[in-house]
């Protein structure tokens, strides 16, 4: 075992492409990533391992973002991770929901790595650029 664990991150949404996309970004970061296709099978993840930061989507199948951030917070240590809620949602009404919902930062889509360093920077997931 190394002395630092890596933190961990799970990406949850339901497009493949921005989990490809965001795998890239966090992997550079050092992160070791999980994905889940929706809410449902995020918290099936937490259950079994509480990840560090949640980079999550609002709009997927089965369970959306809300619901699952909900849920996450009422577990047991599920206050802990951060929780980047990620969305093509622009408005300042929702964004202000998610955030009062419990979620730590917002990111637009689409986002690069430059902007999720920047918002991980934010929440104290990383350190921050120098």
């Amino acid at each position: 075992m190394s002395p630092v664990d890596p933190k961990t991150c799970l990406i949850v949404d339901d497009s493949r492409i921005i989990r490809k996309v965001a795998r890239r970004i966090l992997e550079d970061l050092a992160f070791e990533v999980q994905e889940a296709a929706d809410g449902a099978e995020a918290l099936e993840v937490c259950v079994g391992a509480m990840p560090d930061v949640v980079l999550l989507d609002w709009q997927m199948p089965i369970m959306d973002g809300m619901t699952f951030l909900g849920r996450l917070r009422a577990l047991p240590d599920g206050r802990d991770p951060k929780v980047l809620f990620c969305s093509v949602e622009t408005r300042a009404d929702r964004i202000a929901e998610a955030l009062s919902a419990g979620a730590d930062e917002y990111v637009m889509k689409p986002f690069d790595g430059d902007i999720l360093q920047s918002k991980l920077a934010e929440v104290g997931a990383i350190q921050s650029p120098s």
